[in-house]
């Protein structure tokens, strides 16, 4: 932590005292300081690791493009850190959603996904400048826009299948390889990437997003997919009331419409949208379904949330129904009978604030 201080003292040339630990992870420290004239700042600083310096590399060209997050105060490579303003501590999308004040949740979830869709839309013509950005940062390494996450899962999912003793069906891998990118070549736009509820801070100046380290370029359907099977990539995760859902995507929609104008016809928006489920779906296969011998919570101390066996039933059944993937959809109803058989756990619930008003289960 020492040397962190020095580091981040010495590039905005100025004292740091009172640093407190808001937790970080296995990647990163952060820490919440004071300047020698009193102000409260924000260091970031990541391990020298592979890894690390990649989401660094995000982080840092993700904040520098200046079109959401903190404002950046100062950027070393070298160490690497940056330096941010404090947002302060108002309540995130995590803390409404799991709370039991239903306006707040559904004033809360419209907020995040008009702000995402705004961001998206606002990013659209500038994607050669946060290439540069990245190139800036990212010292040679692939960026996340690059990355062939979507062909890797497709890769491994029958190796994962297989482990379960669940046969593929056939035409599995063809449709598999149709999958693409969910639209990324024809309708890209920037993200932040984890934009889970605990990520999103609703302040009374609006929605602040923060942790960049996954910034890229992706489909907007990738994005949009988060309202329809609940933040795909999150711990926190419920089920949505129906009608919230669907007002939480149009908010999303109406934004990217202005700069997608064919986003307004609902025939490409369904097909996008539900080519983005199985993505999500296969993501969370191959990454949950090997940690299920053993069941168990999504987040290692947030309460309430929901177990990992919980999550994956209900990934699959939002996935059931994919008329253009017969295949993947025969698939994850056979994963929903052999959990039916040999899983012991309650159907996902809604989230607490919506439990509250009646939701019920699903």
């Amino acid at each position: 932590m020492d040397g962190i201080l020095r580091a981040a003292a010495e590039l905005l040339d100025t004292e740091l005292s009172e640093p407190v630990d808001l937790g970080g992870s296995r990647r990163s420290t952060v820490l919440r300081c004071r300047t020698g004239s009193g102000e409260s700042v924000i260091v970031k600083a990541y391990t020298d690791e592979p890894e690390a310096r990649r989401c660094f590399a995000a982080e840092a060209a993700g904040l520098s493009f200046g079109l959401a997050g903190p404002e950046v105060l100062g950027v070393d490579p070298k160490v690497p850190l940056l330096v941010m303003a404090d947002l302060g501590d108002s309540p995130t999308l995590a803390d409404v959603l799991l709370g039991s004040d239903a306006k707040a949740a559904g004033e809360g979830l419209v907020t995040w996904a008009r702000a995402l869709g705004r961001l998206a839309a606002k990013s659209v013509h500038r994607r050669v400048e946060f290439r540069q950005l990245w190139a800036r940062y990212g010292t040679g390494m692939t960026a996340w826009d690059d990355e062939p996450w979507i062909a890797r899962n497709v890769a491994a999912l029958p190796a994962v299948l297989d482990a379960v003793g669940v046969a593929a069906p056939a035409g599995l891998c063809e449709e598999l390889a149709r999958m693409g990118t969910a639209g990324g070549e024809e309708y890209p736009a920037f993200t932040p990437g984890d934009t889970c509820p605990d990520n999103n801070l609703l302040t009374p100046q609006g929605l602040r997003l923060l942790d960049f380290e996954a910034a890229c370029y992706q489909s907007v359907f990738l994005t949009a997919a988060y309202c329809r099977t609940p933040f795909s990539t999150c711990w926190c995760v419920f089920v949505l009331p129906a009608g919230i859902a669907r007002k939480v995507e149009e908010a999303y929609r109406a934004e990217v419409v202005a700069v997608y104008p064919a986003l307004a016809e609902d025939a490409v928006w369904q097909a996008g949208m539900r080519q983005a489920v199985a993505v999500w779906t296969v993501n969370a296969t191959v990454r949950l379904l090997p940690q299920t011998v053993e069941d168990g919570p999504m987040h290692r101390t947030r309460r309430p949330v929901a177990t990992r066996r919980q999550v994956l039933r209900h990934r699959w059944h939002v996935a059931s129904t994919l008329g253009e993937f017969p295949a993947f959809a025969q698939t994850v109803r056979q994963l929903l009978r052999k959990a039916a058989r040999e899983w012991d756990v309650a159907p996902l619930p809604h989230y607490p604030a919506f439990r509250a008003a009646g939701a019920g289960r699903t």
